[in-house]
């Protein structure tokens, strides 16, 4: 060890002192005592000047590596990131599926229709809204409506969800009914949506629309989905159905299986605008424009919509039946809508669901 000459602070006698205790800046300030006075009673460890800070580190030991004490950081805290998208957020899927005998020509203008008044009716960021569509010109291959793709869309759709945040769901292409082998529903059957590649991959069945966004949905959260296609009653899975008759006098059907697990949210709401009951079909017409087909559901919602800002869930309702009955009329006697029974027709017609009841001409419409 290297060292140097020194003298004792207390009778003056020559000692060594290593040279290690300058490198740490303690040469000009160090009070040095002997052995001898040490005996005497004296402390033979040094006064630094900053003994009696219990911030400062002690001297380094010689020979082995000192461990310094270290400045305790803040804690960290895990919290789940604002939404970039503000609270709003909307997940569209429109498929014509090209050149399959069962074609549908109004798909593609239906989500654009819908995505122009998310954005300038609504107030929607653009950038918040993930439209799926099987036009050909879509180039990216994740913004294909196939299974896996709307898979991920809807999971995207609820991801990171907190109250106030307001999400859509719109689905225009075809739909279907599947046998329910899982028991849970009261007619026996499931509903489900047809991705583009439903014929290899298979359909997405009510259970699991069900289960990706709105069990998740926590208190304060908002989900509307608008649902244009066949045998689409229910296919959120929601409890209740709300039944409304010609007259406008409504009720609420309850669809809770007792063996079935639970398919509300976690305390946000949840509301379906569905084309038609369980076992009716969606119209793909003309008859609104006269040029350019639509899907009878999102033309007459869109349309409800912007006559009256401050609609309530059962004028909304009034109004969607009363554009669609007005189409039927127009396109002619012959229309296949007037050799149904009541039953028929009504089945045929915008169905609202809910997890939850609630007074439909009082509940205003938010989204």
């Amino acid at each position: 060890m290297a060292t140097r000459r020194a003298r004792c602070s207390k009778c003056g006698r020559a000692i060594l002192v290593p040279i290690e205790l300058e490198n740490y800046g303690y040469s000009t300030s160090i009070t040095m005592i002997c052995s001898g006075c040490n005996s005497q009673g004296f402390s033979q460890q040094p006064n630094y000047p900053f003994l009696n800070n219990n911030n400062a580190p002690p001297p380094p030991a010689y020979g082995r590596r000192q461990s310094w004490p270290q400045t305790p950081m803040a804690p960290q805290y895990s919290m789940t990131p604002p939404s970039p998208y503000g609270n709003k957020r909307a997940v569209l899927f429109g498929i014509s599926y090209g050149s399959h005998a069962n074609s549908l020509k109004g798909s593609l203008n239906d989500v654009h229709s819908m995505k122009y008044f998310l954005t300038q009716k609504l107030g929607f960021p653009t950038d918040s809204i993930r439209m799926l569509t099987d036009e050909p010109r879509e180039r990216n291959p994740m913004r294909i409506p196939t299974k896996y793709n709307m898979r991920m869309a809807m999971r995207w759709l609820v991801e990171g969800c907190q109250p106030g945040d307001s999400l859509v769901l719109h689905f225009s292409g075809h739909g279907s009914r599947e046998v329910d082998y899982s028991m849970d529903e009261v007619d026996g059957y499931d509903e489900a949506i047809c991705p583009v590649d439903y014929e290899s991959e298979g359909k997405i069945l009510d259970d699991e629309i069900n289960a990706t966004i709105v069990r998740p949905l926590p208190h304060g959260s908002k989900l509307h989905a608008v649902i244009d296609t066949c045998f689409s009653g229910t296919v959120l899975d929601l409890p209740f159905m709300c039944r409304v008759n010609r007259k406008g006098y409504y009720g609420w059907e309850d669809h809770r299986n007792p063996r079935a697990a639970y398919k509300g949210t976690r305390g946000g709401l949840a509301v379906c605008i569905s084309a038609c009951d369980d076992d009716g079909s969606a119209a793909d017409t003309s008859a609104f424009s006269g040029m350019e087909s639509a899907g009878a559901l999102t033309y007459s919602f869109i349309q409800a919509m912007q006559v009256e800002r401050r609609l309530t869930y059962g004028q909304l309702l009034n109004a969607m039946r009363f554009t669609i009955r007005g189409a039927r009329e127009e396109y002619g006697p012959n229309n296949q809508q007037y050799v149904m029974d009541n039953r028929q027709q009504y089945a045929h017609e915008p169905q609202l669901s809910c997890f939850e009841k609630f007074d439909i001409y009082s509940k205003p419409i938010a989204m």
